[in-house]
């Protein structure tokens, strides 16, 4: 593989890792957090959340694809000029539509949600104009295949999150002491959201030193381009309005999912007599903040991938064809797999261990265990559809994105509602049909790419061994926790040997079974350390 396919991994390490990273401390921090203003707390912030979600990927969400694989077509024929034109166009973008749809979702809110969750989404309308010019100065550099600057800014953004939602939130609810439960769990959701935009502040103001420092090389850039193309303003706002789009009514079908199915939940459990408003709003809480939160920990890697690979295909596409391209994917989608497969089998056979870990009160865990247990097989389907979602975008079809994501939306709302009125799964409906989704779209993805790119994914290497390893992974593991339990029984001391023990043993299975090669390995983040370890272990022969 050429050096710029081992940039390409390596930038897709870095991004994955900060990505895991940042994953791991919403994670974390979401235990004090709901600790202080409970499931139905949790509940108001992510009914909210996913609204302001839906409203923040027009300004923010699609912008860092969008412009980086703009910018990376006219950086790959050495256009700087045109290149930073899409830049200045895509902030002029973001300042007017963001600003436009921060205050009219200020406004409009109480007529939109119930009042509980309009309090808490008015205080993350600010963040919506915010987070668009953050998405702007994070695509820019993404077009320069370098992640390290927005992986230092998610990092830095996550963790003054983090801080302020935890101080904020035992602020509020302090402030409301003596109130009822509901005002007690709306002040804490307020809390929260007040660490939401002071995270995404800080990203911003970071980003904002990081392109002032770089500047005078970004002028020398510009000022030795010496092609005869030059575009116009309004032809480049053409451009981009193209690419962001469908990538909006894509990503807002997606976010869509989510809110659509939490309103159907909520209203069908009503009028079918399953729970009542709060119980169901608790439970929301539960299966949102508990445990989809922890499958988006290997999300990330998917979406890192997605992210560095979008940029890379367009150029790629661009000047070396069909079959370059589809090497490309080829290997991502391997790499992928090699990755998020031995999770899902983690989170599947440490289910209740790792949610008693986290929420060690009884009858805290149960729950959340038994949805991870289903939403797990989300991470493999939701990583794949990722994935064959920014090389849609890459190959100039990000409408085919919006067609496949509309069909998986009807069909897993009709799925839903059977499943809520006609079985007695409940709030396990709701997970049932989360994986469905991510099935139907992987499926209806997978069909259009291949209109696009002949490759052949080889199955032995990319499922079949990964399955395997990640099988005997699980089998030695959970049986290593279990006779630790029995000898001192300390979930936590007794999950933390159990799991580094499952990475060696699922590190060393993968090797024997010539699921990964030397030089595969090589290309990972840190290669020739993993490589080394092999050797001296007879894992690897030479």
């Amino acid at each position: 593989m050429s050096n710029k396919s081992n940039q390409i991994l390596k930038q897709a390490g870095i991004l994955a890792m900060t990505g895991i990273l940042c994953r791991i401390i919403g994670f974390i921090y979401k235990i004090p957090l709901t600790n202080i203003i409970g499931n139905r707390g949790n509940g108001y912030y992510e009914l909210a959340y996913i609204v302001y979600s839906n409203v923040l990927l027009i300004t923010s969400y699609s912008i860092p694809g969008a412009i980086s694989k703009v910018m990376a077509e006219r950086l790959a024929v050495n256009e700087y000029r045109n290149a930073q034109k899409v830049f200045h166009c895509s902030l002029i973008y973001v300042l007017i539509v963001g600003g436009a749809a921060s205050a009219i979702t200020f406004f409009v809110a109480p007529y939109f949600v119930a009042k509980e969750t309009a309090a808490v989404l008015r205080v993350l309308c600010p963040t919506i104009f915010f987070s668009g010019i953050l998405g702007v100065y994070r695509g820019y550099f993404q077009a320069h295949n370098t992640m390290v600057q927005s992986s230092i800014s998610q990092i830095f953004e996550q963790i003054v999150n983090a801080v302020v939602s935890i101080g904020m939130a035992v602020f509020f609810v302090n402030l409301a002491s003596g109130s009822d439960e509901t005002t007690i769990a709306v002040n804490g959701a307020i809390g929260s959201a007040i660490g939401t935009g002071a995270g995404v502040l800080t990203a911003l103001l970071f980003m904002l030193l990081v392109y002032r420092y770089n500047h005078s090389y970004i002028e020398r850039k510009i000022k030795g381009d010496c092609t005869t193309n030059k575009e116009a303003y309004g032809t480049i706002f053409k451009v981009i309005m193209a690419m962001v789009t469908p990538i909006i009514l894509s990503t807002f079908i997606y976010n869509l999912n989510s809110l659509l199915s939490a309103g159907i939940f909520k209203k069908v459990s009503s009028v079918i007599n399953l729970y009542d408003e709060n119980t169901a709003t608790e439970l929301y809480g539960v299966f949102s903040a508990k445990t989809v939160t922890l499958i988006n920990v290997p999300i990330a890697i998917a979406s890192a991938l997605a992210t560095t690979l979008l940029p890379n295909i367009a150029g790629t596409y661009a000047l070396c064809g069909e079959k370059a391209t589809s090497k490309k994917v080829n290997d991502s989608l391997k790499m992928l797999m090699i990755i998020v497969i031995p999770a899902t089998f983690g989170m599947f056979i440490f289910a209740g261990p790792i949610m008693k870990f986290m929420y060690p009160k009884p009858g805290e865990w149960e729950l959340a265990a038994s949805l991870l247990r289903i939403l797990c097989f989300d991470v493999i389907f939701i990583s794949i559809s990722t994935l064959s979602n920014a090389v849609l975008q890459a190959l100039g079809q990000p409408k085919k994105t919006v067609i496949n994501a509309s069909i998986a939306l009807v069909l897993q709302t009709i799925i839903l509602v059977v499943l809520l009125v006609y079985t007695n799964l409940g709030i396990y409906a709701l997970a049932v049909a989360t994986v469905l989704y991510a099935i139907i779209m992987c499926i209806l993805n997978r069909t259009t790419v291949l209109r696009y790119l002949s490759y052949k994914q080889n199955i032995m290497v990319t499922y079949v061994y990964p399955t395997i390893a990640s099988l005997v992974m699980g089998a030695v593991s959970f049986s290593i926790y279990i006779l630790l339990y029995k000898i001192y029984p300390s979930n936590r001391i007794d999950l933390i040997i159990a799991v580094a023990i499952a990475m060696v043993v699922y590190f060393a299975a993968i090797i024997k079974l010539g699921g990964i090669s030397e030089e595969e390995l090589r290309r990972l983040p840190k290669g020739y350390i993993i490589v080394s370890i092999a050797k001296k272990s007879k894992l690897i022969i030479g």
